[in-house]
């Protein structure tokens, strides 16, 4: 018997690493947010797995509505894109910062049917391939939107009226439709039963940017991978997100990292440090990947810098006191890094109009070395 044991080791030393390893992780997926528009931007949907269409709104009768009069031809737009990529999936996302009415839509079984039937109803008309709820933040008062306590467990409620309409549309149309959501970590995610609903999704959005900006005392990395050696001790991060989600219940392949395509400006900031972790004056905008390159990236008296402990670069202009938090190819390929080493889902970003094709392909060299 011994012997046989050996044999066996031995045999299994001698075969190659794929045929003794398990079956093949998942292949991770490109998920790009693209805002409604009077026009379409350019879309390499050869590139992209899913298209996130922004935003439809809630009204004050608990149903999902288009926000404006150019949303249908753009929805027909998207859909006309599948001759290219058959594969790609279609969501319309409801809600989005500012967005009301959600914690009504929550509170009864009446209003969350009214929600659950205008869902199934929207995908029906425009031939869409789910619903992404992106509701910020349930339990928080965000810019002057309703909120409750109970929103938290009356969000699960929601998500599985939309759940099961959805999967009784589904029985009659033989195929599966898409339920997910973008969800925000720390104080955002205290609002959300993670380990109720995750069963109930195909995937998570992490919006793993927005870390600093005009609500934080001071600069710093808004959309870092790691923790900065200067951060504060309760800094925001990727990496601390993913942990804080995995530990709640969600399944690692269903769990998207958020991309952020465009940075954001600090004025009058201290000057030590090259401005990063200082007190400043003015959160002064946001500037898309197509602003960086045309007038900061080594432009204008502004120098790139890169700190290796958060895996992220920033601009600094000495003369003028400013300050660019933002992402570049070499912080994306980190990002696309960490999803395949955790075997996580993929890579959500946030806008398609705000690249020029940069930042998808640098996400793609990281996903899948192409």
């Amino acid at each position: 018997m011994h012997r046989m044991a050996t044999c066996l080791m031995l045999l299994l030393a001698l075969l190659p690493c794929a045929a003794r390893s398990e079956a093949p992780a998942h292949r991770p997926i490109v998920i790009g947010y693209v805002m409604d528009g009077a026009t379409l931007p350019a879309i390499d949907v050869r590139k992209l797995d899913a298209i996130n269409f922004a935003f439809a709104h809630v009204n004050e009768a608990h149903e999902i509505l288009l926000r404006s009069d150019t949303a249908p031809t753009a929805l027909a737009g998207l859909v006309a894109l599948k001759k290219d990529n058959p594969d790609l999936k279609l969501l319309l996302s409801v809600g989005g910062w500012g967005s009301g009415h959600f914690s009504e839509a929550a509170a009864s079984d009446a209003a969350r049917a009214a929600f659950a039937d205008s869902a199934a109803r929207l995908v029906m008309q425009h031939r869409l391939d789910g619903i992404d709820i992106d509701w910020e933040y349930p339990t928080l008062p965000g810019p002057g939107i309703s909120h409750s306590a109970a929103d938290r467990g009356h969000f699960t409620l929601m998500l599985r009226a939309v759940r099961e309409r959805l999967d009784a549309l589904g029985e009659v149309e033989g195929r599966h439709y898409l339920l997910t959501i973008a969800a925000a970590d720390g104080e955002a995610a205290r609002g959300l039963d993670l380990a109720a609903i995750a069963p109930m999704l195909d995937w998570i959005n992490l919006m793993t940017y927005d870390f600093f900006g005009s609500l934080t005392p001071t600069t710093g990395h808004h959309a870092a991978l790691g923790m900065s050696a200067a951060a504060p001790a309760d800094a925001r991060t990727t990496v601390a997100a993913v942990d804080e989600f995995l530990a709640g219940g969600v399944p690692p392949a269903k769990l998207n990292v958020g991309a952020a395509f465009y940075g954001r400006k600090f004025v009058r900031v201290q000057r030590a440090n090259h401005g990063l972790h200082q007190a400043y004056g003015e959160h002064a905008a946001f500037l898309s990947w197509r602003d960086l390159r045309e007038d900061y990236l080594d432009r204008n008296g502004y120098v790139r810098h890169w700190d290796a402990d958060a895996q992220a670069a920033w601009l600094w202009n000495e003369a003028e006191a400013s300050f660019v938090t933002y992402e570049d190819p070499q912080a994306l390929r980190a990002k696309a890094a960490l999803v395949r080493e955790r075997g996580l889902g993929g890579v959500m970003y946030w806008e398609h109009r705000q690249d020029d094709g940069t930042l998808l392909d640098a996400l793609r060299e990281g996903l899948y070395g192409q």
